[in-house]
């Protein structure tokens, strides 16, 4: 792998287990044994490493889906493979949250710039579950219900991350895989 790219994942590690504003050059060159002059040559500013793990994230994001498309020939099953996000990830949403969430908050809270571009992600997600919705047959609520599933997703990730209590997190996962399967197609 190259040094730029090590650079994206390790700073995306941080950025998620730390926070970005609790995150220097430092921590990420250390992480990875480069020297600041190495790190400098491939990033100028903290803001052009958020800018690439936005984009990384993103970008496996649209792998994710891709994946789910390919894997699942129905709308429905579609749909029961990012509800299941949580509980695959359970681990780390139990010590961090959600990558997307947490990050989309912490820069709304400062203000920064990227927040837009971090929120793209949420956009992707819903657009996708949309179009799921859609093809479910829900064509004039779709957008309500992916805001719906977006919503309640993010709420059981901060509750298992404040609570670890992992009996919640199954019974959640459980009521969004009945809601899913009450939805007529």
């Amino acid at each position: 792998m190259d040094t730029r790219q090590q650079i994206i994942d390790a700073a995306d590690h941080l950025f998620y287990r730390n926070g970005f504003t609790h995150t220097s050059f430092t921590d990420i060159a250390s992480t990875i044994d480069i020297s600041r002059g190495n790190f400098y040559h491939h990033f100028k500013s903290k803001n052009e490493i958020l800018s690439a793990v936005i984009q990384a994230r993103l970008d496996r994001t649209k792998q994710f889906i891709e994946q789910w498309e390919k894997e699942n020939l129905s709308p429905r099953k579609r749909i029961a493979s990012f509800i299941n996000i949580l509980t695959t990830n359970k681990t780390k949403i139990a010590q961090y949250g959600c990558p997307v969430g947490t990050l989309t908050i912490e820069l709304g809270k400062i203000n920064h710039d990227a927040q837009p571009h971090a929120k793209e992600i949420f956009s992707l997600f819903r657009s996708w579950l949309t179009e799921q919705f859609i093809q479910l047959g829900h064509h004039k609520d779709a957008d309500a219900l992916a805001m719906h599933l977006l919503s309640h997703s993010q709420g059981i990730a901060t509750m298992f991350n404040a609570f670890k209590d992992e009996s919640f997190l199954n019974r959640e996962v459980g009521e969004l895989h009945h809601w899913l399967n009450t939805l007529v197609d």
